[in-house]
């Protein structure tokens, strides 16, 4: 370990990431005496943490949506056996069979963090007073963002806030932590946010076409930890009383500010549309650097054309989404997920491409949405869209949220969602949503929220987060589930609302002990 002390981060700045690496090297290629010298080695590194956050987005995903009862398990509808049928998405977990090992390799990124504000706060005199806040309002919201997810995955995690194996820690003893409990995790997500607020001041700035963590993004991320502290209950965790008004003024304050839905929801991910009016933050994908895997949720042409037909039962004869044998169908989502859009919603054919037997009867889907662009050189598509991580609409459906909570009408919310998914095909009367109970609100909201944030990553938190009439998760409610009579977790199975933690990984460390019920 004690070679791998500095960062050497290569990376070179056009607007977009055009290339990006980083690896650990030598301390004799960097030490500290030639690196962290000015302030494009920080910007530098900067770069590097997004690269590094841009690497998660296949965890976001599992993490976030996969077990949410919304994906097939088993074989997909193209005879192509799916990913992550057990135990995420079919929530069969058991301490042998995890899903995702060591923490999600989140520590790793975690420690450049950490080495990123120790050194920014402790060394970095070269920078002035708003350009070392900015950096430092980045890292805290990052460092936060992090921790977040894996507060939510697992509970109570370990706490590392310093850069040991940086400043020379070499001892496997020393550098063992112990899990904190849910309570004083999440204590440190919001120190963090407080921090990251702080910093940025009143910097509103957003770099690299919304491609950078911003004050915005902080917001967004303020609001979503003080919902979910206000509603959801994690071992010594209980939901706190005034967080609701704390994330009701973080998520307001974003309201009709900088940031609008377009009129058009495709437009929202298209390549030629990054960083539009109603991103707030995204991970940034180029072509000729780094893609998505949105090729995992399409098809390959041997299991696809001259198989099915389409929605005029003509039959597929040619690549229809011209995915050129770079897909598979690895991950699909439930039939009565995909019927429960209306055809006059915009969203069912800007996020799938439905296809039919000869009798017109539904076979299956692929994903649409976020599969890139066609290369102008080489013909070839490549699948660069950026993955959103927060947008305008999710402010609106968190506001309908947190006024649900508070006993308000969520109709103006969710209204102005599906007017925009209706278009010019909106009829209030038709598609319009009129204030109900208390419950039939919340499932409306997180249907909404099903509909419009596909492959965002958010359905499995929000059915954790959202309330039935007893304010029990909606993860228990078969209201809440596609194609099955049964919820998503049976109560008897609460213990499966963490995750356990991979047997290599407490084994590598004795301070650590696994979840209840594993």
């Amino acid at each position: 370990m004690k070679y791998l002390k500095y960062i050497i981060i290569s990376c070179l700045i056009t607007g977009m990431f055009t290339s990006c690496e980083l690896d650990y090297s030598p301390e004799d290629w960097y030490g500290s005496s030639t690196f962290w010298q000015n302030e494009a080695q920080v910007d530098g590194f900067m770069v590097g943490m997004h690269k590094h956050l841009r690497d998660i987005n296949q965890y976001i995903f599992l993490m976030g949506e996969a077990r949410g009862g919304t994906q097939k398990t088993g074989s997909g509808s193209q005879g192509v056996s799916l990913n992550y049928s057990s135990p995420i998405k079919d929530n069969t977990f058991t301490d042998n069979n995890t899903g995702i090992t060591n923490w999600a390799n989140f520590y790793e990124k975690i420690l450049n963090v950490n080495e990123f504000i120790n050194k920014v706060e402790h060394e970095c005199i070269f920078l002035d007073a708003n350009t070392k806040n900015y950096f430092l309002g980045q890292a805290y919201g990052i460092r936060a963002y992090y921790y977040f997810h894996l507060y939510r995955t697992f509970g109570g995690v370990p706490l590392i806030k310093d850069p040991k194996v940086m400043e020379g820690v070499t001892n496997a003893e020393s550098l063992y932590e112990s899990r904190a409990t849910a309570k004083q995790t999440l204590d440190f997500i919001k120190e963090d946010i407080a921090r990251s607020e702080s910093a940025f001041g009143n910097n509103n700035v957003i770099k690299l076409n919304k491609g950078m963590w911003s004050k915005a993004a902080t917001t967004m991320l303020k609001g979503e930890v003080y919902l979910w502290s206000a509603k959801v209950t994690t071992e010594d965790q209980s939901p706190a009383s005034g967080d609701l008004g704390v994330a009701k003024e973080a998520v307001s304050s974003l309201i009709n500010k900088n940031f609008k839905l377009l009129p058009q929801f495709k437009d929202i991910f298209a390549y030629t549309n990054k960083g539009n009016d109603e991103v707030i933050f995204a991970l940034r994908f180029v072509d000729g650097e780094a893609q998505n895997w949105a090729y995992d949720f399409t098809y390959r042409n041997a299991n696809f054309v001259n198989t099915f037909y389409n929605v005029n039962n003509v039959k597929i004869l040619s690549d229809t989404l011209l995915i050129q044998d770079a897909g598979m169908q690895r991950h699909e989502w439930k039939e009565g997920f995909f019927v429960s859009f209306k055809d006059a919603d915009m969203r069912k054919r800007s996020t799938f491409l439905d296809y039919y037997d000869e009798n017109g009867i539904l076979n299956g889907t692929v994903f649409t949405k976020c599969i890139g662009t066609i290369n102008n050189s080489t013909g070839k598509r490549v699948f660069s869209d950026d993955y959103v991580i927060y947008r305008y609409a999710d402010v609106l459906l968190m506001m309908a949220e947190i006024t649900n909570m508070e006993g308000g009408d969520v109709a103006k919310y969710i209204n102005e969602i599906r007017q925009r998914a209706y278009g010019k095909n909106y009829d209030e009367t038709l598609y319009g949503y009129t204030n109900s109970t208390f419950e039939e609100n919340e499932l409306a909201i997180l249907h909404e929220r099903d509909k419009e944030f596909v492959w965002e990553g958010k359905r499995w938190y929000d059915i954790r987060r959202m309330w039935d009439v007893n304010h029990k998760p909606l993860v228990f409610s078969a209201k809440a589930n596609y194609d099955s009579t049964d919820p998503v977790l049976k109560e008897s199975e609460e213990y499966k609302l963490l995750w356990p933690i991979d047997i290599n990984t407490l084994n590598n460390d004795d301070k650590l002990k696994n979840n209840p019920g594993y």
